[in-house]
């Protein structure tokens, strides 16, 4: 068994903070998610730049992981957190200085990288403060730090820019970085053995090797479709509320907050004594109905019944996959998995609102969301096969074991 922190004690100092340090990093990035865009539209941005706001950004996430996954196999986890807790807070603060178009692309490629390097690390630093028997329960509250930093947060932003200048909207951001910051300094973070033993070259490296952990992709792809299906509601449920002359979209991000707070402790534990199957399961069907109570809104009731059916299903599906790909790896591996599985969340978002912003004008917002929900039924598919496989090879399940036997004990 991987020796990661093996006393049961789960709420410890450091974990506490990180978890803090983690929402405050998701606060302040999340903010800049909706409002980014028609900021570089006031500057003068074509479609096509609007576009790359998104698309870069996205890309330069995806490609920075590998080398950082590569990097965690033998680094300690402080020095990195530090260094991309600063280079998030150092590329905010840039944004209001640059009215030139592409110079303001290429900050967007270079917080796509800081943003890569930030969520990966932190991610892994998790894993190695959390007991090997508790994974599922203690990265379901990790999580929870990044479910609400997604939710609270757009919304949030979307307010500030409407309403006040874009700098005040830099400003607060900028404010939440720093908290961040401060707490990630706080935090004692220790190195796992096999770390410390563990001596890596570049010349060694592979890209797609660093990329892609073989043994989790299964579950990455049921992330990727999970955030696909989640990516036209975080693109187009605020131009979709206006054409149905609802006010209040708050009342989604609300009760979808509450909802993934309530259901953590229930969820964590669920994984953890039953493995990922039944909760993703059900997770998947919660969200399909959440996605159709969407699209029927007549009224805010409908807001508030689609946001606490998200808040149950995709709020806590969430953490349950990130759990599962962990739960498929090995130690010295989590940090490749940790960032294939971030890199699936922004490549299914990012891919969902460019491929449906393609398809809007032909089809309508309602029938965006029709296609998205699709997602959620070819996810609850997968599960299901993948639960079939298992049950025939009845291999050591990820039932309260956490991360598997490394391979190479």
């Amino acid at each position: 068994m991987v020796c990661m922190n093996k006393r049961g004690k789960l709420w410890t100092k450091p974990f506490i903070l990180l978890i803090l340090a983690n929402w405050f990093t998701f606060m302040s990035f999340q903010m800049l998610i909706p409002t980014l865009p028609p900021h570089m539209q006031n500057i003068g941005g074509s479609e096509l730049s609007v576009g790359l706001v998104t698309t870069l950004f996205s890309v330069a996430a995806v490609l920075v992981r590998p080398f950082i996954g590569f990097i965690l196999e033998s680094q300690p986890r402080k020095q990195l957190i530090l260094f991309g807790s600063v280079s998030l807070l150092v590329v905010t603060i840039l944004y209001p200085f640059l009215h030139i178009v592409a110079l303001f692309l290429l900050l967007r490629f270079m917080h796509g990288l800081g943003w890569g390097l930030s969520t990966t690390v932190n991610g892994t630093a998790a894993v190695d403060l959390i007991p090997s028997s508790r994974i599922g329960e203690g990265m379901g509250y990790f999580t929870l730090s990044v479910t609400l930093g997604m939710i609270i947060a757009p919304s949030l932003g979307i307010y500030i820019f409407q309403h006040y200048h874009f700098n005040a909207l830099i400003f607060i951001s900028g404010t939440l970085g720093v908290i961040a910051l401060a707490l990630f300094s706080l935090i004692k973070i220790p190195q796992p053995d096999s770390v410390k033993k563990l001596k890596v070259s570049f010349k060694s490296f592979s890209f797609f090797g660093s990329l892609i952990d073989r043994q989790s992709w299964y579950p990455a792809l049921v992330t990727f479709l999970t955030a696909f299906g989640y990516g036209s509601i975080v693109t187009f449920i605020v131009i979709f509320t206006q054409e149905k002359s609802l006010e209040h979209v708050f009342l989604f991000y609300l009760f979808n907050a509450l909802t993934a707070t309530l259901v953590r402790p229930i969820t964590g534990k669920w994984f953890d004594r039953k493995g990922p199957w039944s909760l993703i399961l059900t997770c998947a069907l919660l969200a399909f109905a959440g996605m159709w109570a969407l699209i029927l809104a007549k009224s805010n009731a409908y807001l508030i019944l689609s946001g606490i059916l998200f808040g149950m299903g995709y709020g806590s599906m969430i953490p349950a996959l990130q759990s599962w790909v962990l739960s498929k790896t090995t130690r010295e591996k989590s940090g490749t998995a940790n960032g294939m599985y971030y890199s699936a969340i922004d490549m299914g978002i990012g891919l969902s609102g460019l491929l449906l912003g393609i398809i809007k004008p032909a089809v309508g917002t309602a029938a965006l969301f029709e296609l998205s929900s699709i997602c959620f039924i070819v996810v609850i598919v997968l599960v299901f096969v993948d639960y079939v496989r298992q049950s025939r090879n009845r291999p050591r399940t990820v039932k309260g074991k956490g991360i598997v036997e490394s391979r190479q004990a």
